[in-house]
């Protein structure tokens, strides 16, 4: 399968890193990330180029990997500075190591060509750390199916009804279009849903009683980075959609990794207006969050089932699949753009 890789892709939650060698998986390129004796973090190919053997087999010589198989060793930068019983050291003897950045408590990884490592196309929400605004460390959900189709899903405000009863949805959505909008690499679906229940979560995490107008913006950008900014108000209290601030708003942020054709990882956070000092309630907002996320884990891993199958099998079309289908010929735009750059 082919991937956008001139991009930024998060990998790891940076607290999980510690001084032992862990395999991941990006791309369907194995890399191991550990963490140097100066509190930094380091992402080398995980084969050794003697015999393919995973280095994160092998163990950490201070800041340098020693291979489990034949010794070899090599430096955070992927250079080898040893061969135990050889002098001469091949000067093709290095590993790939990848462009590294933290931001917002994930390790990401540039996958492309590191001279077009570029800050800029980073995921960015303005209010992680804006003033009047609290972010909370979610978790990551492994979900054996293709990508694409979880990207499918986070760009599709019609499935909360059905699919998230108790936490995101209510009935009264079911009947409510969606509106798309179409920029440069990004993507906007909302929707405001007027004079209705509050969603679960927000009755009992915003405290919302009585009739209220909400609202979601599935914000998407390329390669697979997306905000959801979803929120609720009195009906009637804001006339202007761009006041959204002036209700209980929440950004819900998933962040993906694409591991294999048939698999990914949904990193996720959130970040609230609302209680912005009840710390203690975000343990309980996380699970609630989670097990939302779940039920969609179930959903995308029996249609993956289905697909692999029935390969053939011809799906219809409908009216909400308009945002999707425009994702994923972005993605091959810019992958077809890689191909052709790389000659």
């Amino acid at each position: 399968m082919k991937y956008v890789t001139n991009a930024w892709y998060p990998v790891v939650w940076a607290d999980r890193v510690g001084r032992e060698l862990t395999r991941h998986v990006v791309l369907e390129e194995p890399i191991v990330i550990y963490r140097l004796e100066d509190g930094s973090i380091a992402a080398l190919q995980d084969a050794c180029p003697h015999r393919l053997a995973p280095l994160s087999l092998g163990k950490l010589k201070g800041d340098n990997i020693e291979c489990g198989y034949h010794g070899m060793t090599f430096d955070c930068s992927g250079k080898c500075v040893l061969i135990p019983g050889q002098d001469v050291i091949p000067g093709n003897a290095l590993v790939r190591s990848y462009p590294l950045q933290i931001k917002y408590g994930l390790v990401w990884l540039w996958m492309g060509d590191p001279k077009k490592a570029d800050l800029s196309k980073m995921f960015h929400l303005p209010q992680y750390e804006a003033e009047g605004w609290h972010a909370v460390q979610g978790d990551t959900l492994r979900i054996e199916c293709n990508y694409l189709s979880l990207c499918d899903n986070l760009l599709d405000p019609a499935h909360v009804t059905f699919v998230h009863t108790t936490t995101l949805g209510t009935p009264a959505g079911a009947t409510v279009p969606v509106n798309n909008e179409y920029r440069n690499n990004e993507i906007t679906v909302w929707r405001w849903i007027r004079n209705g229940p509050a969603i679960p979560l927000f009755s009992k995490y915003g405290k919302l009683t009585g009739s209220v107008d909400r609202w979601h913006y599935y914000n998407y950008s390329t390669p697979c980075y997306f905000a959801i900014d979803m929120g609720s108000c009195p009906a009637g209290s804001i006339p202007d959609t761009e006041d959204r601030d002036k209700g209980v708003r929440m950004f819900a942020c998933h962040v993906l990794t694409p591991v294999d054709e048939r698999t990914v990882l949904q990193h996720w956070f959130h970040v609230r207006n609302f209680r912005t000092n009840e710390h203690n309630m975000d343990a309980s907002l996380t699970a609630d969050l989670d097990m939302a996320f779940k039920e969609d884990k179930v959903i995308l891993e029996r249609i993956q089932l289905e697909e692999e199958r029935d390969p053939n099998y011809k799906r219809i079309i409908l009216g909400i699949d308009a945002a999707p289908m425009k994702m994923r010929r972005m993605v091959d735009k810019l992958i077809i753009a890689e191909l052709e750059s790389a000659g």
